[in-house]
């Protein structure tokens, strides 16, 4: 009776162990995720002091957001492999590393064109680390309602890491500056890569095959040509020769990408899990959510930093509450998830988000009210921390664990897609309808018809002051009485673009949301069809 008094103390000690240092790895692959997903939204509130302090353009702008996002989704499916096959541990450490080399080089950074190149790098570190911290999940906590827990938990730090982007960014601004962001990076990304060294274990799958090198070339070709197109549209049009001669790049490349993959014995990316609702529909989930986040994050930040003049310290406020409920709501959906499924929480997330876009884009004005916006932002972050959860879930849970890798990293390359798409696509609406709507802006100032000619030949300087924070007007400084007048037709016009990019997003995640609805099943669906998958052989 002693004996077996002993060995049941013994058992329970050594499961207290377990999860204790279950917990610690838990705690180390979400400090390294923090960093990663944080860096997709902290350097939104230092635009416009990197405008003037860089005399950087908006499109250099977007690729110090977009070139993150871009080396990010680029090469992420094929270190989701790489992991898979030599260790995700050192793979996710090694990344962790380059992340941080990349972080030096943006805040010595002496010009855009430096900044980009650190960012691209970081982006690179960050596409090798992140995979690793979703698919080791799959194999440390082997229960469902374990792994739902964790994985409610990982996602609440993405989500909190997301939220609290502008916030942080917002606070090192004020307190330091734009190169604050970056120092900020170096040193928490030092502490997390020491502590996921220690604590993390590593995992492998002894199947595996190399990676497919072609596979990943030609789908890293196909976004940078699509979003060298779309930004370089911006300056000159879509019928431009060379815009078009990059969309067909990129049309052509994602074909040879598809056909690649379709025939690769060990793929990059298995599109046989296409044909999975519980794959493909949370996928196309994430890709519309990052893209509306980043019409929040880029051009709304943008927007309070150039026309009402707001402080870092001033937005950072405006994002806090958003940046709570993200959190609260993240947790939550966990649970909810693990009892219920992906398709019901995706739809009420994305009917929560839309809605919170929809009521914060009346309240962007050169005047806002802030306590207003800084509600509907909140309704939009519990939107937004609702869906994360699921989409994940659903994505690991429709593929079998010898696949975690591949599926960590579909998931995390669909959101940087999303947050090219956002950056790109976004701002060339938000930049065309600035330059539809400026001239009738212009052209309703009351002023002589004399002087209105000359105003209006003025225009391209107006766009030049809002895309870089600076502009020769010397040679209109005659018109001193009515420069007001002008500049509060700029910012309407760029009002106007940001409204349009807004009420896109709220369309695309409502969509996404009805998809869902409509789609998804239960958990048990999904189990389901990954107990019907078998790897390629």
């Amino acid at each position: 009776m002693q004996l077996s008094r002993l060995s049941q103390s013994g058992a329970t000690a050594a499961s207290g162990v377990r999860d204790r240092t279950k917990s610690v790895a838990l705690a180390a692959l979400c400090t390294l995720l923090f960093l990663t997903f944080l860096d997709n939204t902290i350097v939104s509130v230092g635009l416009g002091a990197l405008q003037t302090d860089l005399h950087a353009s908006v499109a250099d702008l977007q690729w110090v957001v977009g070139g993150y996002a871009l080396a990010f989704a680029s090469i992420m499916l094929a270190c989701g492999m790489i992991g898979d096959e030599l260790g995700r541990k050192a793979v996710m450490l090694t990344g962790a590393g380059v992340f941080c080399a990349g972080s030096v080089v943006c805040a010595l950074a002496p010009n855009a064109q430096t900044l980009i190149a650190g960012r691209a790098i970081m982006g690179l570190g960050a596409a090798a680390s992140e995979p690793g911290t979703l698919s080791v999940l799959r194999h440390i906590y082997t229960d469902d309602r374990a792994r739902a827990r964790a994985v409610g938990v990982w996602a609440a730090v993405a989500g909190l890491a997301l939220a609290l982007g502008p916030v942080v960014g917002g606070a090192l601004v004020g307190a330091w500056s734009w190169r604050g962001i970056f120092w900020f990076n170096l040193f928490f990304g030092l502490a997390a890569l020491l502590v996921a060294a220690i604590t993390v274990p590593e995992s492998a799958d002894p199947t595996a095959a190399r990676v497919d090198a072609l596979g990943t070339l030609l789908g890293a070709g196909t976004l940078a040509a699509l979003m060298f197109a779309i930004i370089d549209a911006e300056t000159s049009s879509f019928g431009s020769a060379k815009v078009v001669a990059l969309l067909c790049a990129s049309a052509v490349l994602a074909v040879a990408f598809v056909f690649r993959e379709r025939r690769a014995s060990h793929p990059v990316l298995d599109v046989r899990l296409f044909r999975l609702p519980q794959f493909t529909v949370p996928n196309v989930v994430a890709f519309c959510t990052y893209l509306a986040t980043f019409a929040i994050f880029f051009f709304t930040a943008l927007y309070l930093v150039e026309v009402p003049s707001d402080s870092g310290y001033r937005i950072a406020l405006v994002f806090a509450p958003m940046t709570v409920l993200m959190i609260i709501a993240s947790v939550l959906a966990g649970r909810w998830t693990g009892r219920a499924g992906p398709r019901w929480p995706i739809t009420v997330g994305c009917a929560a988000f839309a809605a919170g876009l929809l009521l914060a884009n009346p309240l962007i004005t050169p005047h806002p009210d802030y306590f207003a916006l800084s509600l509907a932002l909140a309704l939009a972050g519990v939107g937004i921390g609702i869906t994360v959860v699921p989409v994940t879930s659903a994505v690991l849970d429709a593929v079998p664990p010898e696949r975690s890798g591949m599926a960590a990293s579909a998931a995390n390359t669909s959101r940087e897609i999303g947050a090219v798409c956002g950056a790109a696509v976004l701002g060339a609406l938000v930049f065309s309808r600035l330059n539809a709507s400026l001239s009738s802006h212009l052209a309703a100032l009351n002023v002589p018809a004399s002087e209105k000619a000359e105003i209006l030949a003025f225009k391209p300087v107006i766009i030049q002051f809002i895309e870089t924070g600076q502009a020769n007007v010397g040679g209109y400084s005659k018109y001193g009485p009515i420069v007001n007048k002008v500049i509060d037709a700029a910012y309407a016009s760029f009002g106007d673009g940001l409204h349009a990019a807004l009420y896109l997003s709220a369309g695309l995640v409502l969509a996404a949301g009805l998809l869902a609805a409509l789609t998804l099943g239960k958990r048990s669906a999904s189990k389901e069809a990954a107990q019907d998958l078998t790897p390629p052989a």
